[in-house]
């Protein structure tokens, strides 16, 4: 449930956001049944997706940073995501060889603090419309990635529960692209 907003003063069009969101479920579903299908284990298909997903992040970012600079704003927390997502990435690959328990330890903080830019972005961004499911999105992610740290030091390690929450992640963003929508078309 990673960030894919900002808090510009003129935010991106709906329109943009929507579109990002809509890519962002579609991306977060295929990625989580991959990951589900690969098992609970590291194995070189897992590993891959795992380095992927905050990979995609990072490039959803850059985009919506784009958009905000074309309409006259800047985008402090995607900034802040970025460079969060891509300390992720390199912590995930690092993580990967040590096993799955320091694999949840990473994305467990990964979630924490992309969970909390997510949650202060989406209530910066709540006039826009549509925003309340990336609220409460942030305030899951950051709950989540600290389930993911206490779960690495049990037996039950296993990163099919991140497929979970990457899906329920997903659906947060089809919500609040659909929200987006109707209030564009001012329902």
């Amino acid at each position: 449930m990673d960030t894919l907003v900002s808090t510009t003063s003129a935010a991106p069009a709906p329109v943009a956001l929507r579109k990002l969101y809509f890519l962002r479920f579609a991306f977060a579903a295929v990625w989580a049944a991959l990951l589900f299908a690969a098992g609970g284990t590291l194995g070189p298909a897992a590993v891959t997706l795992l380095l992927v997903y905050p990979l995609f992040d990072v490039a959803a970012a850059i985009v919506d940073i784009r958009s905000a600079r074309a309409d006259g704003g800047g985008a402090p927390a995607l900034h802040v995501n970025v460079a969060i997502s891509s300390l992720a990435v390199v912590g995930l690959a690092v993580a990967a060889t040590s096993g799955v328990p320091a694999v949840l330890r990473v994305w467990g903080v990964w979630a924490i603090t992309s969970g909390i830019v997510q949650l202060v972005a989406g209530a910066t961004r709540r006039k826009l419309g549509g925003q309340w499911a990336m609220i409460i999105s942030g305030a899951i992610s950051t709950l989540a990635g600290a389930s993911f740290f206490a779960q690495a030091g049990g037996d039950d390690a296993s990163l099919t529960t991140l497929a979970g929450y990457a899906f329920l992640g997903g659906v947060f963003f089809l919500v609040s692209a659909l929200r987006l929508n109707r209030a564009r078309n001012g329902v």
